[in-house]
């Protein structure tokens, strides 16, 4: 900023000072993110990234990564809750026809026998086709999930087990993973720890009252200049 009387003043401190305080807020609301997450079935916390020159660009210089880590894994002796105890995914179809990618292995059976997850999406297989029970058992206890995601179904009739498909695990770029992860009885809690948000959190809350208290007295001496000249 120039004043009229000649007098240069850079602005360049208060904008870096609004940029941190800026930076600071978002980064909390990532880590706040994580701890509302803590308690849902496969979340992946999220892992703040700032970019180069963040001074000059503020908040745009601002993303954030997804830790793939395994979560703690949790018996519920469901047979349809299925945990992965390696890295991957669990791929289901929406309403849209668009595919997501899912650590929330908490499935259910229709009355077709289509395999779905708790918001009505359809579980695909490794041919990417979703998923249908051959035969509809008594009990979900007659459904048999192997370690590679193979399902098979207890058929009364024949007093046999019936092959339903393969239950499809991906990566992050959505190829197929040939493994033997698939835990059933479990699902995945989250990877968070709360420890470890709280004091990220309080880490950038003393960087955000550090900046606050910079802006304040830049702006506080920008008054006084400007008061000055008035007087003049």
């Amino acid at each position: 900023m120039k004043l009229a009387a000649g007098i240069n003043f850079d602005a360049n401190g208060l904008a870096q000072s609004i940029n941190a305080m800026q930076m600071d807020m978002d980064i909390m609301g990532i880590f706040g993110e994580n701890i509302v997450g803590f308690d849902k079935v496969g979340y992946q916390r999220k892992e703040a990234v700032i970019s180069s020159f963040a001074e000059y660009i503020g908040p745009n210089a601002l993303s954030h990564s997804v830790d793939n880590q395994v979560g703690r894994l949790v018996l519920t002796q469901r047979p349809l809750d299925i945990a992965l105890s390696e890295k991957g995914y669990f791929q289901v179809l929406n309403k849209d026809g668009s595919i997501e990618l899912t650590r929330d292995g908490r499935f259910k059976i229709n009355k077709n026998g289509e395999l779905l997850t708790q918001n009505e999406q359809k579980v695909l297989s490794t041919g990417g086709a979703p998923i249908v029970l051959p035969v509809l058992p008594e009990s979900l206890d007659k459904i048999t999930i192997g370690l590679d995601g193979k399902i098979g179904v207890f058929d009364a009739q024949t007093r046999g087990l019936v092959p339903a498909g393969r239950i499809g695990i991906v990566n992050e770029e959505g190829a197929y993973i040939g493994s033997n992860c698939i835990r059933q009885g479990y699902v995945e809690s989250s990877n968070v720890s709360l420890e470890k948000e709280y004091m990220e959190i309080a880490n950038y809350k003393r960087s955000f009252e550090a900046n606050r208290q910079m802006f304040k007295m830049q702006n506080s001496k920008l008054s006084s200049a400007i008061s000055r000249l008035s007087q003049v």
